[in-house]
C-alpha cells in the first residue's frame, strides 16, 4: 500500500471517528449490545427491519478510533441491504481482516480502508465488535455479545459491582 493510501485511509478513518455517521438510538426496531473487553469498547447497535431489508441502522457507544470508526462505516455500508446482503457483507469483512479471504478488500467499497487493521491482529477485535452486535440485533438477540465469546456483563452487573 502506498503512503499516500494509507495516509488517506488513516484520514477516513479519523473523520469517522470524530464525526461517527448514524450516531444515536432509534425509537423503533432492535438493539444489541457489544463489549470489547480487551479495549474496553462498548457499543450499542440499532437495526430497524423492514420487508427482509435494514430500513434504518444506527450505534451509541464508547470505544477507541478503529471501533467507532467501524461502527460508523458500518451503517453506511448496510444501510438499505437485504438482511441477507448485510449478513454476507459482515461476514467478507471479517474474513479480509483475518486474511481468510484475500480478494475480499476487492468487494468491501468504503470499508476498505479498514483492511489495514490486519496488521495489528489485537485491532481485529476493535473493527469487528460493531458487526458482531449488528448481527445479534438483526437475529433479535437480547443478550450483550462480546469479542472474547463469552456474554458480555450487563449494565446492572455492573452497577452492582460484579466487573471491574
Amino acid at each position: 500500500m502506498s503512503d499516500d493510501l494509507r495516509t488517506l485511509y488513516q484520514e477516513v478513518i479519523l473523520d469517522h471517528y470524530k464525526r461517527p455517521r448514524n450516531f444515536g438510538a432509534l425509537d423503533e426496531g432492535e438493539r444489541a449490545d457489544g463489549y470489547n473487553p480487551l479495549c474496553g469498547d462498548r457499543v450499542q447497535v440499532y437495526v430497524k427491519q423492514r420487508d427482509g431489508k435494514v430500513e434504518a441502522v444506527s450505534f451509541e457507544g464508547s470505544g477507541c478510533a478503529i471501533s467507532t470508526a467501524s461502527a460508523s462505516l458500518m451503517t453506511e455500508a448496510v444501510e438499505g441491504l437485504t438482511c441477507a446482503q448485510a449478513r454476507e457483507l459482515g461476514d467478507l469483512f471479517h474474513a479480509s481482516l483475518v486474511g481468510s479471504d484475500p480478494a475480499a478488500g476487492d468487494r468491501l467499497g468504503k470499508l476498505e480502508v479498514l483492511r489495514g487493521v490486519r496488521e495489528y491482529p489485537v485491532r481485529i477485535k476493535c473493527a469487528t465488535l460493531a458487526w458482531h452486535a449488528f448481527r445479534a440485533a438483526l437475529d433479535g438477540h437480547h443478550e450483550p455479545v462480546s469479542t472474547e465469546g463469552a456474554s458480555a456483563p450487563s449494565d446492572s452487573d455492573n452497577a452492582k459491582g460484579k466487573n471491574p
